[in-house]
């Protein structure tokens, strides 16, 4: 929608140099999220790719899987006093027969573009029993030469990052290392949902075969919309949290931190990774 990125002018300071000049900045605004009409959720986005986070948003929360489930997504007219479209409000209608999760104001979440569902009440609201549980057969094998490169690609891929230096990225990758999408967004968190939503409405989940990597850190929730999609394998460039390692333990996730060319942490499901033949532990 050509909101990606907007100009501001800057005061730009190197050593005693000092001028003025318009600087690239990502655009952040937020976007409501209703589910059949009622208000959900608020995050904090950089527009583009609406209708898909809203489908990831909902994959994640339990309450999509299917495309079939996904009756259509529109944009909310009249979202301001004087009726204008800010293009700030979804309403994701589902298909009949889907169970709507239970609205009230205790439930409404409302995300950021930094901490994602701070909103949640507890834990045990965020451990959603995913339908895609992860048991791919045979097991996806990556070889630690193939992770190693995958943060460059994923680099090379962020065309906004180029001009702000302010987006962060998650990108799918085949167990042989084919780029298969890649998402950005001021919220790492929004940029899975934008690749989950995506592959829902092509009709691709669960994505049984495929790995996630994602700049930054790795959070718990990270790790719990990796495996409401059924990805086996989650890697980051920095640490994950404990909650993340925890949650990927029980439920069979392999997770990858502190990736960064050959060097890398296996926090779990280290038996999906082929690690060097002359490798030994101490």
């Amino acid at each position: 929608m050509g909101r990606v990125t907007e100009r501001r002018r800057v005061l730009r300071v190197r050593g005693e140099r000092v001028s003025s000049r318009p600087d690239t900045l990502v655009a952040e605004e937020p976007l409501e999220i209703r589910l059949n009409g009622k208000p959900l959720a608020i995050t904090m986005r950089t527009p583009g790719d609406d209708f898909a986070l809203a489908a990831g948003f909902l994959v994640s929360e339990g309450v999509l899987g299917a495309r079939d489930e996904l009756r259509n997504i529109v944009y909310c007219a009249g979202a301001t006093e004087d009726g204008s479209n800010t293009y700030n409000v979804v309403d994701v209608r589902t298909a009949p027969g889907v169970v709507m999760p239970d609205i009230t104001l205790e439930r409404n979440v409302y995300t950021t573009s930094s901490c994602g569902l701070c909103g949640k009440a507890s834990l045990d609201a965020v451990r959603t029993t995913t339908r895609f549980p992860i048991a791919d057969t045979p097991p996806v094998r990556i070889g630690t030469p193939l992770l190693a490169g995958l943060p460059d690609r994923l680099r090379e891929a962020q065309r906004v990052f180029d001009r702000t230096g302010g987006l962060h990225a998650a990108a799918l990758f085949s167990e042989s290392g084919e780029l298969l999408d890649i998402r950005e967004d001021v919220g790492r968190h929004n940029a899975v949902d934008k690749l989950v939503g995506r592959a829902l409405q092509s009709g691709q989940l669960p994505l049984s075969r495929a790995v996630l990597l994602v700049s930054g850190r790795a959070s718990f929730e990270l790790a719990q919309k990796a495996v409401m999609a059924g990805i086996p394998v989650l890697a980051a460039v920095s640490a994950p949290s404990s909650l993340a390692v925890d949650l990927a333990a029980e439920t069979g996730l392999t997770l990858v931190g502190f990736l960064r060319g050959p060097d890398m942490n296996v926090y779990a499901g280290e038996h999906r990774i082929a690690l060097p033949a002359t490798a030994g532990q101490g």
